[in-house]
């Protein structure tokens, strides 16, 4: 099984030596492109490379679907944040080509473990952190054209757990359904919505909104699926993460924004 795991980064970063099964792509590439050699850029072929600042690693996945050929799974992790069936948070123990192809032999999707929010639904937590408009408008837009996958979105919302990141790996069959429910439904967002007042944070809206919806569209169409251990390269600074969240959660700032749709 030919399989390719895309590792997303915006800039120069240490990555895994096994570059038959991971590609290295440098997201934002007309903006964050500085000379770096041996990476995939994110602006050949059919892209969204210039949509980055708004849309994240997306950028990656986009280029994947339209211009990369010839495989039989296609994956995303990140410059720091990786598949392991290891806890050492070095690059030598991230998920190798045959423990990729043992999880795609169980199932045709690889999701990272869930991440778990104790005290809030995933509805309250993204509420606490973003603007409030854009996920009410996801909302109605998965109502009027893609009323199939509405109950699960709001059993999504309402969980305390998700899978999130925008990591995974997938079969290329499952991996191409999935980019063609996603964009068209985040495209239709971009054009709904305002968001020239946002701060280069929240600008990343399109990124966020789509790891709510990874959940959803696996339960709408009850995809099989296993999860593997992912691992953080670096320091996680969960103690600046954890105020900073506190911040959030008590200032109104953030997801006041009340209007609808």
């Amino acid at each position: 099984m030919k399989t390719k795991i895309l590792v997303a980064t915006h800039k120069a970063a240490p990555m895994p030596s096994d570059r038959n099964l991971y590609l290295p792509i440098l997201v934002g590439a007309d903006q964050n492109f500085a000379g770096q050699t041996g990476f995939q850029l994110d602006n050949t072929g059919d892209n969204i490379s210039s949509k980055n600042p708004n849309y994240n690693e997306l950028t990656a996945i986009y280029w994947a679907w339209k211009n990369l050929n010839h495989v039989d799974a296609i994956g995303l992790v990140h410059y720091r944040r990786f598949f392991s069936k290891h806890h050492r948070r070095t690059l030598e123990a991230v998920l190798t080509e045959a423990q990729a192809t043992a999880l795609l032999n169980k199932a045709p999707v690889v999701l990272p473990r869930k991440r778990h929010y104790y005290i809030e639904t995933i509805k309250s937590h993204y509420l606490h952190s973003h603007h409030r408009k854009p996920l009410e408008v996801t909302r109605e837009i998965i109502k009027q054209e893609k009323p199939d996958y509405l109950q699960s979105f709001d059993t999504v919302m309402n969980r305390r757990s998700a899978h999130m990141f925008n990591m995974f790996i997938m079969k290329t069959d499952y991996f191409n359904q999935y980019c063609e429910w996603l964009f068209p439904i985040l495209f239709k967002l971009e054009d709904c919505i305002d968001i020239s007042h946002y701060s280069p944070q929240e600008a990343r809206v399109f990124g966020y909104i789509s790891e709510l919806l990874l959940d959803v569209w696996v339960d709408t169409n009850q995809i099989s699926y296993t999860e593997c251990n992912w691992i953080q390269i670096g320091d996680r600074q969960l103690v600046k993460k954890g105020i900073a969240f506190l911040k959030r959660k008590f200032s109104s700032k953030v997801g006041s924004d009340q209007t609808h749709f």
